[in-house]
């Protein structure tokens, strides 16, 4: 089944000062939606919003043209990688892999075939990880899980080039069958692998047809 998310109408100030205004942003299951911004424009926010953490009387969250009226998003419908990590180091590598294969879906031999040199890791705790390896299984947590839509929020982000590709490969295998909202500052890949990007660009979101268009709106020199 084909599902559609969209948010608009969000208006967002801190401190008076406005942040997010006019916005309008669509992902689909099948398509990965790119969000790029500046420090400070608020994408993190706008994700927030979506799944619920932040609540505003203007804004509208939307799939498949229904609204959320209560800021509990479903875990069926919606999933979030936020930049911190969410699962804490005391626990081992196969607990989550054992224990949380029915919630999330996980496969480890899938997993090492994406990620072969962590295979050794099976039996270690999140703490005696380094920040890329467990943002690699955080992120494969996450898409791996059944959920109409995910949410990574700086998925590439300590993590090793030859991780980058692997994760990149998961991100479009995984769009078959939900849509896939990201935000990166390592903007090659956000353009590389996304079939919409979206902006953030004087407080409001703006879908970009190619290249020259982030050129034109100051992201990235021609």
């Amino acid at each position: 089944m084909k599902n559609t998310l969209e948010i608009d109408g969000v208006i967002l100030e801190f401190k008076n000062q406005k942040i997010l205004q006019d916005v309008y942003l669509e992902c689909k299951t099948g398509k990965i939606a790119g969000l790029l911004g500046s420090n400070g424009t608020g994408k993190t926010c706008l994700m927030n919003i979506i799944y619920g953490n932040i609540k505003l009387v203007n804004s509208s969250v939307r799939i498949n043209g229904k609204t959320f009226l209560k800021s509990y998003r479903d875990p069926e419908t919606i999933k979030y990688l936020p930049q911190f990590s969410f699962i804490p180091n005391n626990l081992k590598v196969n607990r989550i892999f054992e224990d949380f294969q029915l919630d999330f879906q996980l496969d480890f031999l899938d997993f090492v075939n994406l990620f072969p040199d962590l295979e050794k890791q099976y039996n270690s705790r999140f703490s005696n990880l380094s920040g890329g390896e467990i943002r690699i299984i955080e992120i494969y947590c996450i898409l791996a899980s059944k959920t109409k839509f995910c949410m990574l929020d700086e998925p590439f982000s300590q993590v090793l080039p030859l991780h980058v590709e692997s994760i990149k490969q998961l991100i479009i295998r995984k769009k078959q069958n939900k849509g896939i909202l990201l935000s990166d500052h390592m903007y090659q890949h956000i353009i590389n692998i996304c079939d919409d990007v979206y902006i953030i660009k004087d407080r409001k979101v703006h879908l970009t047809k190619d290249t020259s268009d982030i050129v034109k709106f100051g992201y990235i020199n021609s």
